[in-house]
This record gives structure tokens, sequence and C-alpha cells, in this order.
């Protein structure tokens, strides 16, 4: 069992992953991001050149994550902008990556928003490419600012609900620097309770089909010192059976208007274990992450990844002999389900915390509330 002790020294220090950035070389500006694809047997920067670039790293999950992916989406317009290229056939390109995570449609419009308004106004692409990618490092500097806040509503919420500290949390997926462009939400909550020498304990599911959480979030908490211990999802039951999760933290790529939560696979399951051992079921999410436009959980497209993602194992530096490029673990022509995401109902959730404060209970009304004041 990977089983990591917290580690005191250090702990204040700033966690967060260099995941994406704009650079502008001679040849030309790039977008440079993390390759989480690779991670954690090596840290390799992808460098995109172009939005088709970007396009196959959403995809391929080399990028990946709610607000990392609106972040990303609205450099990419900037992007084709700077670069000449057709706009609105990059950010038609671009939205269409990953159907449900809402946050990349949103930072690609509020890119091509600013680059048409500037176009209309100036008439000079040039002008107009420099408002698409002001628009981008806005948003980049918004959700860092985000993220910050997220984490402290969490963690006071997490408090008044368990008071005394000591707090046993299960996390699902992968939710923090990697995804975001400050140290995440729910993992950024548990990164608070660790500072403040309340997290006794991070569980962190491995996350199938893609291994997000032994990958990616495990490679966090070690960064970052924490005591955590990784575990199968199909063990998570027990674990609530035995008393040792003292609440769920996820996040979201999308929560519609009736507070249905899309997440990572396996969310679901994770909601109706907690309701069931009475554990609150906490969602961590920019506001961005509602989309007032998606009336409920039925709505919600879920993407549904390649079935070879199900059937072989991705291992960077090995030989490969599957059809899909990885080992395989199953029999030839196996057919597989591999829906990337499931809808959690509202009424299986206890509080949806955002950048402006937890909404809690998660009703229609109560989410309407919130994007009355703040909802892009």
């Amino acid at each position: 069992m990977a089983d990591q002790q917290a580690r005191t020294d250090g702990n204040k220090r700033s966690t967060e992953i260099p995941v994406i950035r704009w650079e502008e070389p001679p040849e030309g500006p790039v977008l440079v991001l993390l390759d989480q694809t690779r991670l954690p047997a090596e840290e390799v920067e992808l460098v995109c050149t172009d939005a088709p670039a970007l396009v196959e790293a959403i995809r391929s999950l080399a990028v990946r994550g709610a607000p990392l992916l609106g972040i990303a989406g609205a450099y990419g317009v900037a992007l084709a902008a700077t670069r000449g290229f057709d706009v609105a056939e990059a950010a038609v390109a671009l939205k269409g990556a990953r159907p449900t995570a809402v946050n990349l449609s949103v930072g690609v419009r509020r890119a091509e928003a600013a680059h048409q308004a500037a176009l209309a106004k100036t008439g000079d692409p040039a002008a107009a490419a420099a408002a698409a990618l002001a628009a981008a490092r806005s948003l980049h500097r918004e959700d860092a600012e985000a993220s910050a806040r997220m984490a402290a509503h969490g963690l006071a919420f997490l408090d008044e609900l368990l008071p005394g500290g000591g707090h046993r949390i299960l996390t699902h997926c992968n939710s923090g620097s990697l995804v975001s462009g400050g140290e995440g939400t729910a993992f950024a909550v548990a990164l608070a309770a660790h500072r403040e020498g309340r997290l006794r304990r991070l569980w962190v599911d491995e996350t199938r089909p893609l291994l997000q959480g032994a990958r990616l979030t495990a490679y966090e908490a070690a960064r970052s010192g924490m005591a955590y211990t990784l575990l199968t999802d199909n063990a998570a039951g027990s674990l609530f059976a035995a008393g040792e999760v003292d609440a769920v933290l996820i996040g979201a790529d999308r929560i519609a208007a009736d507070g249905s939560v899309a997440n990572k696979v396996g969310s679901y399951p994770l909601a109706v274990l907690a309701r069931y051992h009475h554990v609150p079921f906490i969602v961590v999410a920019p506001v961005t992450t509602v989309d007032p436009g998606t009336p409920d959980g039925a709505s919600i497209e879920v993407e549904q990844r390649p079935g070879s993602e199900v059937t072989e194992l991705s291992v960077p530096q090995v030989p490969v002999t599957g059809p899909g490029g990885g080992l395989p673990v199953a029999p030839l022509g196996t057919q597989a389900y591999n829906p990337a995401f499931d809808v959690t109902p509202p009424e299986l959730v206890t509080a949806i915390v955002t950048e402006e404060g937890a909404v809690s209970p998660v009703t229609a009304e109560t989410l309407a509330e919130l994007c009355a004041r703040s909802c892009p």
C-alpha cells in the first residue's frame, strides 16, 4: 500500500506546479504545457504552436481539469489570433475538444469575444490578438485568485461540519495545481487543512481508467508533504464501513442548473456511499463550472473515452503491443464501457463550495442566487 506520512518542514511553501505558460520566442508565440500523461514518471513539456496542436493535447489529456481547460482554451484563441489563423475556426475546434467540461467553452468564448470586440473597434488584427491574449491572461489570474478563496471557504465549511480538526478526507480524480491557475479546487481545501495541521489523512482514489489519482493526486500530495494513502476505487466502501472517512471532497467538470454534478467517473458511487454512511459529500469548483444553460443532470453530455484506456495500460518508456498503444490487460477484441464522467444528483451533494462561498443545501434556487451574483 502506498502510504506517505506528513512532512512537517516547509508546509507553508507554495506547491503550485507550472502547468501552462505563454512564451514568445523569436520564431513566434507558443503555448507551453506540462504533459500530464507522462506524470509521475517524468516531467515533460509540450509546445503548441497552433490551435490544432492544443486540441490534440486536450483530447489526449496532456492538459486537463475543468479550470485549466478554460485557461488553455482562452490561450488557444489568442494563439490562433496572434499567429494569423482563423480565430472562429480555432474556437469551434477548441470548444469541441472535450464536451463535458463547461469551463473549456467559457474560456474560449471569453477570449473570442475580446478578439471580436477589439477587431470591430479598431479593425486591427494585431490589436484584436492582443485583446484575446489579455483576456486569457486575465482568466489565468482570476482562476489563481479563485483557487485561494475556494480553499479558505472550503476549509471553513469543513471545520464547521467537523470541528476539532484531524480530518480524514477522501478525494477522487485530481483537483490540485495540475488543473488550475492556482493550487486547485478540492485538493486545495485538503492542502489548506494540511497547512493548518488539521489534516489527519488524505485518502486518494486511484481513479480509473487513467489513474489520475494514482499518477497525479499522489504526485501532488507527495510534493506537498501531506499524509496520504492510495487505494483502489473499489476499496472505498470498506473505508466508509470502517469509519475511516470524515468527508469526501471532489471537483467538478460541469454543474447543471439544478445542482447535478458531473465529475470523473466513480464520483456518483462515492456520493451514494457517503450518504449511506452519513459522511459529508462536498464539491469544490469555481463559479465558471456552474452552467445555467444546462437544466439538469440528464442534459449533461458525458464524454465517452476510447475502450483501449480500459483494456490496455499506458506506461511511459515501456514497449507497447496493444492496438491502442498500451500493454494489453484484457483479451484482444474485448469491448469496454468507458465514460469519462458520471453525474451525481443534487440531493446527494452536501454542499458546493465556490470562490463566492458555500451553497448548502444544493438546489436550483440556491444555485440561481449564486449565479445572479457571480456567474458569467
